[in-house]
């Protein structure tokens, strides 16, 4: 996978996403193979509806965020892991 996680930007939460992602779904790639821009779905990550359903609950109960199943939202969220970041980033400040 490419453009892997830069050492100059703030790392933490996109690994620690990577690492929960890979531990909820049992994945065989590090933390360092999921690149922040490569797509969730499909060719990417290889992820499906389910394992988005996964990662939504997982993510929900670890941040305590509210990701809506009906949200028009999700598509551009799930669509990568500096996506999916910026996100969690985004509700934890508020």
């Amino acid at each position: 996978m490419s453009d892997t996680i830069p050492a100059t930007e703030p790392t933490a939460l996109y690994r620690e996403i990577a690492e929960l992602m890979i531990e909820c779904l049992n994945l065989e790639v590090t933390a360092d193979d999921i690149g922040l821009d490569d797509p969730l779905y499909g060719d990417g990550l290889g992820l499906d509806s389910i394992d988005v359903l996964e990662v939504a609950l997982v993510v929900s109960k670890r941040y305590g965020l509210q990701l809506r199943a009906d949200s028009a939202d999700n598509q551009h969220i799930f669509s990568s892991l500096r996506n999916l970041a910026d996100h969690i980033a985004a509700q934890r400040t508020r």
